[in-house]
């Protein structure tokens, strides 16, 4: 069982695991390098959002699902130096990645924050976690790196939304990270999306077409 979390991320109840896909810790680091005008503090709006998750579902154990870190620069520096401060405080914590694209060409979490790294598909009861969810023989495949979205409404009353998307065998979860961007998803007739919404999760009944 999968609860869906407006935060953008989902807990396995049954393994007592919080799944969070394309945290792209760093990416406003990266931006503000290249002179892009992004707020500050991000990572720490980021662990914030995590601390709310790990207490409303008494999680033991982060899955990260690819993606952790956005670039190699993310390594050291402001945001490396949150986390690491972050990390400080919850050694008892769990944390593991499931390498992602971005994660390959970044490198490992540094060693103080205390990631196990894994390769996809990585059982997790009756899930595969992945960065891209694939077709996992006998178990659904959960993932992120689409950064799923979804445009609600028409004309100038037209939202685009992060959203949950499951289809046969797979699910692929929104970026949990900020300034990630959207893509936007064609779900078959017999898939299931739901749309993150302030502070809910809420099915999409009609999809588009």
């Amino acid at each position: 069982m999968l609860w869906l979390l407006p935060q953008r991320a989902a807990f396995a109840v049954d393994a007592g695991a919080l799944l969070v896909a394309d945290a792209h810790f760093g990416k406003a680091q990266a931006f503000r390098r290249l002179g892009v005008p992004v707020p500050e503090a991000t990572t720490a709006d980021n662990l914030a959002r995590l601390d709310v998750l790990l207490e409303t579902t008494g999680a033991q154990q982060i899955v990260f699902l690819g993606d952790l870190l956005h670039a190699r620069a993310a390594r050291d520096g402001a945001a490396a130096h949150a986390v690491h401060a972050w990390r400080r405080g919850r050694p008892r914590l769990g944390l593991t990645l499931v390498r992602g694209n971005h994660d390959r060409a970044a490198g490992p979490p540094p060693p103080d924050w205390g990631v196990e790294v894994v390769e996809e598909p990585w059982p997790l009861g009756a899930l595969a976690l992945c960065h891209e969810a694939r077709p996992v023989p006998g178990a659904c495949a959960i993932g992120g790196h689409l950064h799923p979205g979804i445009v609600l409404g028409r004309g100038a009353d037209r939202l685009r939304l992060p959203c949950f998307h499951f289809g046969a065998g797979f699910g692929v979860l929104p970026a949990f990270g900020d300034f990630t961007g959207l893509h936007l998803v064609r779900p078959a007739p017999s898939d299931r999306v739901f749309v993150v919404a302030g502070d809910a999760v809420r099915p999409v009944l009609t999809l588009p077409s």
